[in-house]
C-alpha cells in the first residue's frame, strides 16, 4: 500500500482529512480500508459520500457542459453482455434480447491533464486504494486512450440500460443528478464466474425488482461495486437537469482496452 506524509497533489480534490488516500499505512488508513472492505462484502457496494470535494464537483459539472460539443451522443439498442444479439437461442432469451443506452460521452483523450479527477485518477494512491480494498495484489489504470476515464451526461430521455461491465468492477464519481430518474440500479451478485444465471437475468429484463437495489448519488460520491457480475443501469432522465458523473476504469492487466464493439458503441470510435 501506498503512504505518504506530505500533502498529496490531489488534496484540493478529495476530502483526505476524511479519506485518507495518502496514509493507507496509518491506523487511520487501515481501518478506512477495513471499513470499505465490510461495506463492500455485506452491500455489494463501496459508497463513499462527500469524496470528492465541493469545488472539484462544480469544476466537473463545468467540464462536462463545456465539452458537450466533443461527446459522442449515442443513442443505441445492445444486449446485457455488450455482444452482438444471438441468434441460436429464443427470443426471450438474455441474449437474443437488447436494451437501450442514450448518453452523451466524453472521452478521456478530450479531457485535459490538469481537470480535478484526471489528475486523481492518474495518481498512485487512488488505485493502491481500490486494489486494497478489493484484496488485488496490483492493480493499472485502463491503457484504453477513449476509456480510461469518461465523464459522462444523461439529457432528458436519455438513460443507461441494463448491462453488466466487461471488468471485474466499476469505480463512479457522480457530481449532479437529474431533476427525476436518473436513479443508479443494481442486482449485486445476479451471476458468477462459472454460473451466468440467465434465468435471473431474464427475470429482472422482465420487470422483476425483487432484488434490485438503489445506489444514493449525492454530489461527490465515489462508489466502486463488482459490475462483472452485478447488473446495473440508470432510469431514463425527467427534468432539464442532465445527470453528470465518472466512470474510472482499472483492471489486473496491465494493456486493457474495450472490444470493438462496445468501444463504437460509447465513443463512436474505436481506440488506435
Amino acid at each position: 500500500m501506498a503512504s505518504t506524509t506530505t500533502t498529496p497533489s490531489y488534496a484540493d480534490v478529495v476530502d483526505i482529512d476524511r479519506y485518507p488516500l495518502h496514509q493507507l499505512d496509518s491506523d487511520h488508513g487501515r481501518q478506512f480500508v477495513a471499513r470499505c472492505r465490510e461495506q463492500l462484502q455485506e452491500t455489494g457496494v463501496c459508497h463513499l459520500p462527500g469524496f470528492i470535494r465541493p469545488d472539484a464537483v462544480d469544476a466537473m459539472v463545468k467540464l462536462a457542459g463545456d465539452l458537450d460539443d466533443v461527446a459522442w451522443k449515442s443513442d443505441q439498442n445492445h444486449t446485457v453482455y455488450f455482444e452482438p444479439v444471438d441468434e441460436n437461442v429464443p427470443a426471450n432469451h438474455p441474449r437474443a434480447r437488447t436494451v437501450r443506452s442514450a448518453k452523451h460521452g466524453i472521452a478521456y483523450d478530450h479531457i485535459p491533464a490538469d481537470v480535478p479527477l484526471r489528475r486523481l485518477y492518474e495518481s498512485e494512491d487512488l488505485t493502491h486504494f481500490i486494489a486494497a480494498v478489493l484484496g488485488k495484489p496490483v492493480l493499472y489504470r485502463s491503457a484504453d486512450p477513449l476509456d480510461a476515464l469518461q465523464v459522462t451526461s444523461f439529457h432528458p430521455g436519455d438513460e443507461l440500460g441494463w448491462h453488466f461491465d466487461r471488468s471485474e468492477f466499476s469505480v463512479t464519481v457522480m457530481y449532479q443528478p437529474s431533476d427525476r430518474g436518473g436513479e443508479f440500479l443494481y442486482v449485486p451478485g445476479l451471476r458468477s464466474d462459472n454460473d451466468p444465471h440467465y434465468a435471473g437475468v431474464q427475470r429482472v429484463l422482465d420487470g422483476d425488482n425483487s432484488d434490485v437495489k438503489v445506489l444514493p448519488g449525492a454530489p461527490g460520491t465515489l462508489a466502486f461495486f463488482h459490475g462483472r457480475n452485478a447488473m446495473h443501469r440508470v432510469t431514463p432522465i425527467q427534468g432539464d437537469t442532465p445527470r453528470v458523473n465518472t466512470v474510472l476504469t482499472y483492471g489486473e492487466v496491465p494493456d486493457m482496452k474495450l472490444n470493438d464493439l462496445t468501444s463504437l458503441l460509447f465513443y463512436g470510435r474505436t481506440s488506435p
